[in-house]
């Protein structure tokens, strides 16, 4: 009766994009969501019969008044032993194997997206390549409303938007330009890291059309708390006209490779001989 009446934020253990009458905000955030309150529902039986059990011992086998001299020594239980040997072992196992099971569902990749967007992660902004469209829009860093001042907030003109369709497949192709980064899109409940010379994949279907909030999840420098950027999901022909809007600006092409600030990565080729020489 008490679960009956839980709210859809408590039922999903208080994570972020399940608001009350809305649908999950992407095809996998259902399932992480079911991952992360039940592990957390099996760790908290554990934790009251490991409190019980503690309490318990404390109270039966406290030193009573008059009672001097030590207790009954005892070397070993075998049943106890075997007990807290198996149970742990159990739920350990278990616990791995529901993770490796929704982990390998949600890193998958679609052999055929809907959409292909190249995201590069930059000291201190994001530059989004959609490359079935060939086109792209170039972060700046977000702008504090008042230098020096903190507290004041963003500038919102200055946060990088990604734009995309709801219900579409969309591969993210995930890279950074400098330092390590980590691509988080809050509501969408994944985060997946932008590592220097290496790129990651990330595979999901917005289901919802809405504005989510997008942030660097991994300490990249100085300004790594305004390295922000604007989700929108919204309709294949909203996105159509966006897409027709960035081409207007002649932002067609692709922002690849060649800004990176590191060009000694693995796999950038040599420097030939006559650059050698000169």
């Amino acid at each position: 009766m008490a679960l009956a009446g839980c709210t859809q934020a408590q039922l999903h253990g208080f994570l972020p994009g399940f608001q009350e009458g809305q649908e999950a905000t992407t095809n996998h955030a259902e399932r992480i969501s079911n991952l992360w309150v039940g592990s957390w529902v099996v760790l908290l039986i554990v934790g009251v019969v490991t409190w019980f059990l503690i309490v318990f011992a404390a109270l039966m086998y406290r030193r009573r008044r008059g009672q001097t001299g030590l207790p009954v020594q005892l070397r070993y239980n075998m049943p106890i032993e075997i007990f807290y040997t198996i149970v742990p072992l159990i739920l350990v196992l278990g616990l791995f194997a529901f993770t490796a099971r929704d982990q390998a569902e949600i890193t998958a990749r679609d052999p055929n997206p809907d959409l292909t967007i190249e995201v590069y992660g930059k000291q201190w902004g994001w530059d989004f390549n959609y490359l079935n469209d060939n086109v792209y829009s170039a972060g700046v860093q977000t702008q504090p409303e008042a230098l020096g001042t903190p507290g004041t907030g963003v500038v919102e003109s200055t946060v990088p938007v990604l734009v995309l369709p709801v219900n579409e497949s969309i591969e993210f192709q995930i890279k950074s330009r400098d330092v390590a980064h980590s691509f988080w899109v809050v509501d969408f409940l994944q985060k997946t890291d932008m590592i220097p010379g290496k790129t990651n994949y990330e595979t999901l279907t917005p289901t919802r059309e809405g504005t989510f909030a997008g942030k660097c999840a991994e300490l990249c420098g100085d300004y790594h708390a305004q390295m922000l950027f604007t989700v929108k999901v919204v309709s294949q022909e909203a996105y159509q006209d966006y897409v027709q809007s960035l081409k207007d600006q002649g932002f067609t092409g692709r922002l690849g490779d060649e800004y990176n600030r590191n060009l000694n990565e693995p796999g950038i080729e040599a420097p030939s001989e006559e650059s050698e020489t000169r």
